[in-house]
């Protein structure tokens, strides 16, 4: 094998996990987005590594670099993550809620809420609380399977198991 395919093999995650990283991602980039376009000085940004990258190298390009290398070491837990999640296959959904739980609070909370810090003059626990249940609600959709048809009996316990041991008379009872 060559270099490259080396590097795809081993450094990009596949399947929920590549979906997992590109949510999560996707809220630095929110993050980024946000602040590039809000942000006039660099004295206005609150974090103050970020604010240091911003006047070393302007505000783009200090931002851009901050949240890269901010990125990394997030995309290298993703990576480590998906390699070892192979060996806990007794408790490989219990293992990815708690990641999901995890980096949902201390990732995508964490950046809605330097996001919405530009927009909205909320509490900072309440922004971070709204953007930890966005990317649950997201990743839940995204990530995780169900059946394909909810029934409402189903969902209560009843089946359609019990109608068919009825006698001919308590179905005649329950049609008419």
């Amino acid at each position: 094998m060559d270099f490259p395919s080396l590097l795809l093999r081993y450094l990009v995650p596949r399947g929920v996990w590549l979906r997992r990283t590109a949510l999560l991602l996707g809220f630095i980039f929110l993050d980024f987005l946000v602040t590039v376009i809000s942000c006039r000085t660099p004295y206005a940004e609150a974090n103050p590594y970020a604010r240091s990258f911003m006047q070393a190298y302007g505000i783009v390009p200090g931002l851009a670099l901050f949240d890269f290398l901010l990125a990394i070491p997030i995309y290298g837990i993703l990576v480590v993550d998906w390699h070892l999640i192979k060996y806990t296959q007794q408790y490989r959904t219990k293992t990815e809620i708690a990641v999901d739980i995890a980096l949902g609070w201390l990732i995508a909370g964490a950046h809605f809420n330097g996001a919405m810090s530009w927009l909205w003059d909320a509490p900072n626990l309440i922004r971070q609380i709204i953007g930890f249940a966005v990317y649950l609600a997201i990743a839940v959709l995204l990530l995780y399977s169900f059946p394909k048809s909810f029934t409402y009996a189903r969902i209560f316990g009843s089946s359609g198991k019990r109608r068919n041991n009825m006698n001919g008379l308590e179905r005649r009872v329950i049609r008419s």
